[in-house]
């Protein structure tokens, strides 16, 4: 069994000091590849630096909704320049999180915007960051037309009407440790409505520990209990879910699988 970490944290201050070891542990679980998510020019930094020093890891680089309020012009062509390594496969993690207060609303529309149209450029896809955010996120990536592009919507935590909002604008749905918790009872039924074709699998790692872990910190190697927890929603096998995710990730991302 093969699977890809489609969303996970290695540049993270916390796991990266020590992510030969974190990764090693992830191999041995079967979890084969992983992309590198940055979210500010320091992550962004470390996860081009990582994905340089191991063939089996990529690279997403790109501004958070959180850091938008840091986002100027400089910060972009610089991102432009990054974004064309050879190792980078989609502009991420973007979107908008009403969760917190760190950065206005009107910024991180404006700076949503900017990185979109930057991929449409680049012909890069997108990996959407969406927490409480869901009317104006869509509204976003309708007004925009990503379907050229496409992307994913990281860590999908929306009930199967927004899954469907979702999918028909060409967009993918990725599936981190939340998918396994025993109360999110919404998750479950959309994953089970989720087409094969449609569906990644992440970590997010450190954060979002799959049970049995919840409460844990989170690492790649983890990605296994969420590919086993949507096997259990949707009544397939593990392989069959570690397969298709696999595929769908290289096919998204443009890589060829050696």
């Amino acid at each position: 069994m093969k699977i890809f970490d489609s969303h996970t944290h290695l540049n993270d201050e916390t796991l990266y000091p020590e992510a030969a070891k974190y990764f090693k542990r992830a191999q041995n679980l079967g979890v084969v590849k992983l992309a590198n998510v940055g979210s500010n020019q320091a992550l962004n930094d470390r996860s081009l630096e990582l994905a340089a020093h191991y063939p089996d890891m990529y690279s997403i680089i790109g501004w958070h909704p959180e850091d938008s309020i840091y986002y100027h012009e400089e910060q972009e062509k610089l991102l432009i320049e990054q974004l064309q390594s050879p190792k980078v496969v989609a502009l991420g993690e973007i979107g908008l999180d009403y969760h917190q207060t760190t950065s206005p609303r009107h910024i991180q529309k404006e700076v949503f915007k900017h990185q979109i149209d930057i991929a449409k450029q680049l012909h890069l896809p997108i990996s959407v960051h969406n927490r409480d955010a869901f009317e104006d996120t869509y509204d976003i990536l309708k007004e925009m037309d990503v379907s050229d592009i496409r992307g994913v919507m990281h860590s999908f935590n929306g009930d199967s009407e927004w899954l469907k909002k979702f999918l028909d604008l060409g967009m993918l749905v990725s599936y981190s440790g939340v998918a396994s918790f025993k109360k999110t009872k919404e998750i479950h039924e959309a994953v089970r409505q989720t087409p094969f074709d449609s569906m990644l699998v992440e970590t997010d790692a450190p954060y979002l520990a799959p049970e049995p872990l919840r409460g844990k910190q989170n690492e790649p190697a983890y990605t296994l209990y969420t590919v086993e927890a949507i096997a259990r929603f949707c009544d397939v096998n593990p392989e069959a879910i570690a397969a298709h995710t696999y595929e769908n990730t290289l096919k998204l991302f443009g890589i060829e699988d050696k």
